[in-house]
């Protein structure tokens, strides 16, 4: 009796997920991949689709001015400034490529007035009692603009080179635009192929037009993208997949992105992003690009195949232990387990188990 009760300790089974999970939370960060959330480790292994955003996350998050160009009234130097002028205001990456590449050209910036910003869509202000506005086609639409077909043209072949369009208005006109582009990181190209092998969709979803969203998810080989998001659009997508089955990672590193990481049953923030993002997110990939998205998904394949082999174990151990030492064999071979084996056979069991654990830290 007193060998049933030791050698049926579950210490095996109690120490087989904790144990592993524990050492590969350990092993991830040794990888660069932060783990708030150990149910994060088993959800990454269940994702079907990686939903990204694009600046920041694809892209290195460090755009630099490109073109600017005045469509009449007013002087190429002039759209240039203006542009500056308002976007000193805000802290979005964009306007810091478009006001860096005015001092560049030594500009003296205009104080303005009245700043806002709308979110998705641009800022405006006000200068000489007219209103300056800077921003995407959904700012352009709000002011009832419009462009005619030769500026279109010029508009659609720089968004073919994945270029950022803003549009500077005064009052309800069109003036000029300003283009800025992002550089997509070297690791994003070999990472995407990786997940996809991994059996990941990988969907990009980004506030830019269709075009520029076009040209970035080809140059990639995504399996999908959506183009003009704004924040909710995001959130939004994200629930929907889920609605649909699909067990959804998000990966951002924005304040836009924080509602979408808070709801995606994963939530990957890149370490070089916003606080907001990486507390809203269960994994900090530290070194900010999708190799750290590949080994996550790698780490907690083998992670859960791990926990999985430790459940056997200590499960063979109780099924086949507990019946010998009641007494199984004892009609067939006189064998009965004294006190002192089952207790050298449970601590066996747990150290097989700690052992099998230790594994992945050389994965």
């Amino acid at each position: 009796a007193v060998a049933v009760l030791i050698i049926a300790c579950p210490c095996a089974l109690g120490l087989a997920t904790p144990m592993s999970i524990m050492v590969g939370s350990g092993r991830m960060a040794q990888a660069g991949v932060l783990v708030k959330d150990a149910r994060a480790i088993e959800e990454m292994n269940k994702v079907d689709i990686l939903i990204i955003d694009k600046t920041g996350t694809i892209t290195e998050g460090k755009p630099s001015l490109k073109n600017f160009q005045s469509f009449g009234s007013i002087s190429d130097d002039e759209i240039l400034k203006l542009a500056a002028s308002i976007d000193a205001n805000s802290e979005h990456p964009l306007a810091d490529a478009i006001v860096a590449g005015a001092k560049e050209k030594n500009m003296e910036l205009i104080k303005m007035e009245k700043f806002e910003s709308v979110t998705g869509k641009g800022v405006k202000a006000i200068y000489k009692g007219k209103t300056i506005a800077l921003g995407n086609q959904k700012l352009v639409d709000e002011f009832r603009a419009n462009l005619d077909e030769d500026n279109k043209k010029i508009v659609k072949e720089w968004q073919l080179k994945a270029q950022t369009v803003m549009y500077l208005l005064i009052d309800n006109k069109v003036e000029g635009i300003v283009t800025v582009s992002d550089k997509i990181k070297e690791s994003s190209v070999n990472a995407i192929k990786e997940l996809q092998k991994m059996g990941l969709r990988v969907h990009m979803l980004t506030g830019d037009n269709q075009f520029t969203a076009k040209a970035v998810a080809d140059e990639l080989g995504l399996d999908g993208f959506t183009a003009e998001c704004l924040p909710e659009d995001k959130y939004k997508k994200v629930k929907e997949l889920q609605k649909k089955g699909h067990v959804v990672a998000m990966a951002g590193d924005g304040i836009n992105d924080a509602p979408a990481l808070e709801q995606a049953n994963v939530g990957i923030a890149m370490g070089t992003g916003t606080d907001i993002a990486m507390q809203s997110a269960e994994i900090t990939l530290v070194k900010g690009d999708l190799n750290g998205i590949v080994r996550a998904r790698d780490l907690s394949r083998k992670v859960m195949r791990n926990i999985k082999q430790n459940l056997f174990f200590a499960f063979v151990y109780n099924s086949i232990g507990v019946p010998v030492a009641a007494g199984v064999l004892f009609p067939f071979f006189g064998l009965l387990l004294s006190p002192i084996i089952a207790a050298a056979a449970m601590s066996f069991s747990s150290i097989s188990v700690i052992a099998n654990a230790l594994r992945i830290r050389n994965m």
